[in-house]
């Protein structure tokens, strides 16, 4: 592993050039969220392809992001960044110039796409890399915000440029600051590649059990979960969505499996299955998944609240989400810098109640009289909880390997945050929209100011789905109808009433996901990583030994060779520290007398592991 690390001034150019890698990747989507139409008038097609759009550049980057995080352990870290960056730079360019839709697919959904599953496990990789265990827990957090900034400014940055310019200019912006990050490229320090080989079937595994799966969630939304929507595709009389929810399940898990196989047989797998049974790992990896479902959920319905019941527009819209992108900033960056060696766990915790806090003051805060103020403190409530996960969360996960798996860790991370923003999206979105329909129709079937006819009508033209749709489109489409006077006023106010009870639950959803999360924080361990001691000391005691042997029993089984290839992430799971895995594990004692053939090798690394995990701690034996 490479050791030198860029002095200061070099570290801030780094940082800076990761940052904006991350920037760029999550502004696409929220930029054309509000350009749709624009668009797709531009281009000549319709809503719904631009939708398609969308969904295939989150399906490409979701399923590749395990393979792409392998290329970067084969052939360097910085080069597969660096070839990424020149793939979604030419998918950006094409994507401005794109005539039509068909090219709109190609450069964005599919080349946008793969650049991205490139770049975003080698961001998390180059991080290790530029910065020494101690700083990186602020890097991972200035890059997180970097990309939760983009989420908030995306819609300010679309509403300007689409309103003023054109569309076209975002991508064509972005082709420019992929040449300057190219430019700047050989100041970053980078892990030597790794002679290895790709596991086609497992990358093909992967691709169809994750693509399985996020579609079936990001069509739950047209599709419906179990129950079908009208005119939606079905099987055995059930939706579309729920069967491919579990085609992916199944997939994944024949995935696991068939990697667990090579790892028996001593072949060089696509991802390492014991990575999946490391305490602190999956902690993070967990949180980070609970993170980003709740972030996505309130970006989902704040936008809502403020541009279809208070009818702003995109720049006013962006303006007031915008103190949530500051407040992130600032945790993000803060928390390491004042508090340097902070309990992890205790951070993450409280960033989850202060999120929790906004959750519940945007719930209590949704009444008829409301006003766009009253997102405000909200805003900078769940921004600060957001930093100050992101201040922990990168840090921890990437420490709870050996460097060399950095690239590995950051494809799993980014899987799981694009599972987790695609399901939280899915899930509010699914709340507020059953929500809005019943309350419509009960609102109408118990107003007297509405007449039988009417209400006969909404209750069954209605039962398939209302729309979330602002007064002025109601008025417009009450009118064309021939609805007017009393009854049109009564259908308004039920409509207002409904948008604000659909609001409610959905930001109640946010803060159940929110307060369910801090039940999965016990894997997170107490103390920063670079600190003196870094381990995770369980709040419980158990599973450690468990863990370890697990790992054993693995390496066992994978026999000599395969022992010996395991051994720098046997030996972090077993509780040898990362430096101690990449460096060589120290000799403490005197080795045991050597077992059978197949022992040997992983002797030494038990030995290690069971005197690390027995530092403060009864040993096994004398807890027998």
């Amino acid at each position: 592993m490479s050791t030198n690390s860029p002095a200061r001034t070099g570290a801030r150019v780094v940082l800076t050039l990761l940052a904006a890698g991350q920037f760029l990747m999550t502004l696409d989507s929220s930029v054309m969220n509000v350009s749709m139409a624009v668009v797709a008038n531009d281009l000549g097609t319709t809503i719904s392809g631009i939708q398609t759009a969308i969904t295939l550049y989150t399906l490409v980057m979701a399923t590749l992001m395990i393979t792409g995080g392998k290329v970067g352990t084969i052939i360097g870290r910085r080069r597969a960044f660096g070839v990424g960056l020149v793939i979604y730079g030419a998918g950006s360019l094409t994507t401005a110039l794109s005539p039509n839709l068909t090219v709109l697919l190609i450069g964005w959904s599919l080349l946008e796409g793969i650049g991205a599953a490139l770049i975003m496990p080698a961001i998390v990789a180059l991080v290790a890399a530029n910065f020494p265990r101690e700083r990186r827990a602020a890097a991972y957090g200035l890059i997180a915000a970097a990309g939760a900034m983009a989420v908030a400014a995306g819609p300010l940055i679309g509403g300007a440029v689409t309103t003023y310019f054109s569309w076209r200019y975002v991508f064509a912006g972005e082709v420019v600051i992929v040449l300057v990050i190219l430019a700047f490229l050989r100041k970053m320090a980078d892990v030597p590649p790794v002679r290895s080989h790709i596991d086609y079937v497992g990358s093909l595994l992967s691709v169809l059990g994750l693509g399985s799966l996020v579609l079936g969630v990001l069509r739950t939304s047209e599709w419906g979960w179990v129950v079908p929507k009208p005119s939606a595709p079905t099987l055995f009389g059930a939706s579309l969505s729920i069967w491919l929810i579990l085609l992916g399940m199944l997939v994944v898990l024949l995935f696991l499996r068939w990697e667990s196989r090579l790892v028996r047989r001593g072949k060089e797998p696509l991802l390492r299955p014991v990575m999946l049974r490391n305490r602190e790992l999956t902690g993070g990896l967990t949180m980070f998944f609970s993170q980003y479902m709740i972030q996505a959920g309130t970006f989902f319905a704040v936008p809502l609240f403020l541009s279809v019941v208070l009818e702003l527009d995109a720049l006013q819209t962006g303006l007031r989400i915008l103190p949530l992108s500051f407040a992130l900033l600032v945790s993000a960056a803060g928390v390491p810098k004042i508090w340097p060696t902070a309990n992890p766990r205790r951070v993450v915790r409280v960033g989850l109640v202060s999120v929790l806090a906004g959750e519940l003051v945007l719930v209590g805060g949704m009444d008829p009289g409301a006003s766009a103020a009253v997102v405000a403190i909200p805003m900078l409530l769940i921004g600060l909880g957001l930093g100050a996960l992101a201040s922990q969360l990168g840090s921890v996960t990437v420490s709870a390997v050996p460097d060399s798996e950095s690239a590995e860790v950051g494809g799993l991370q980014n899987t799981g945050t694009n599972l987790g923003a695609s399901l939280g999206t899915a899930l509010v979105g699914s709340v507020l929209l059953a929500t809005l329909t019943a309350s419509v129709i009960s609102g109408i079937e118990e107003n007297p100011a509405v007449p039988e006819s009417v209400k006969t009508q909404a209750s069954t033209q209605l039962v398939s789905g209302v729309p979330f749709i602002s007064d002025t489109q109601l008025s417009q489409g009450l009118a064309d109808a021939g609805v007017t006077g009393a009854t049109a006023d009564a259908i308004m106010q039920v409509n207002t009433q409904a948008r604000l009870d659909a609001l409610r639950n959905a930001f109640a959803v946010t803060a159940l996901l929110t307060a369910g999360a801090l039940f999965f924080t016990g894997r997170i361990p107490r103390r920063a990583p670079g600190s003196k001691k870094d381990e995770d000391e369980d709040e419980d005691g158990e599973g450690v030994v468990a863990d370890r042997e697990e790992h054993r029993e693995e390496a066992e089984q994978g026999g000599e060779k395969d022992g010996e290839k395991d051994g720098a992430t046997t030996g972090v799971t077993a509780g040898v520290t990362a430096d101690e895995a990449v460096d060589g594990v120290p000799e403490a004692r005197p080795a045991a007398a050597p077992g059978p053939a197949t022992r040997h090798t992983t002797e030494p690394l038990a030995q290690a592991g069971e005197r690390r995990l027995g530092e403060g701690r009864p040993s096994d034996a004398a807890r027998e």
